[in-house]
């Protein structure tokens, strides 16, 4: 090989090396801004973190229109005393009625889901794919306020329509 091609050779070698290494932070996702930098929960429920206590994929699962079960996660955020979630209310103005529960305790630093058992049972004029306005109070002073989402009580939501109770208009925490 004449040392002039070699040479030549090298230098495109040089050339395209530097371009892929100029090129490649471009391609690799990595920049300021992107959507993989911002957190992300992607479930059907609503989420509130604004309290103490984070109220995550908040859901109505119903079995049928007008009736359901609140399901939701708390997570307390607190590392030193538990927090009861006391009420749960959908306004003066909305036909939702909700079934008396005992406060439900959130450990200290804990976090307790309610599709384990602990559904509030929820009645009014609602059907799957409506967005209801909830309050939710808890023992601390703190409330959350959001539109939960009714979903049809099957595939991952089947069983969950199980709350107890029998609502009423204003029904709260009571001490049992």
């Amino acid at each position: 090989m004449n040392p002039m091609d070699r040479r030549l050779s090298r230098r495109k070698l040089a050339v395209c090396i530097g371009a892929l290494v100029l090129a490649l932070p471009g391609v690799s996702a990595c920049g300021f801004n992107y959507a993989t930098d911002k957190e992300n929960n992607i479930v059907n429920g609503t989420n509130d973190k604004d309290g103490v206590v984070d109220v995550l994929n908040a859901l109505i699962v119903s079995g049928e229109a007008g009736s359901g079960t609140f399901v939701a996660s708390l997570s307390n955020n607190d590392t030193t005393k538990p927090i009861s979630l006391e009420s749960l209310d959908f306004g003066s103005s909305s036909t939702v009625q909700v079934a008396g529960f005992s406060p439900i305790e959130v450990p200290a630093h804990g976090l307790v889901n309610l599709a384990d058992g602990q559904g509030i049972k929820v009645s009014g004029d609602f059907q799957a794919g409506d967005f209801i306005n909830a309050t939710l109070s808890f023992d601390n002073g703190d409330t959350a306020q959001l539109d939960v989402h009714v979903v049809n009580a099957d595939d991952e939501y089947t069983g969950l329509d199980n709350g107890t109770g029998v609502p009423s208009p204003a029904a709260t925490a009571s001490a049992s």
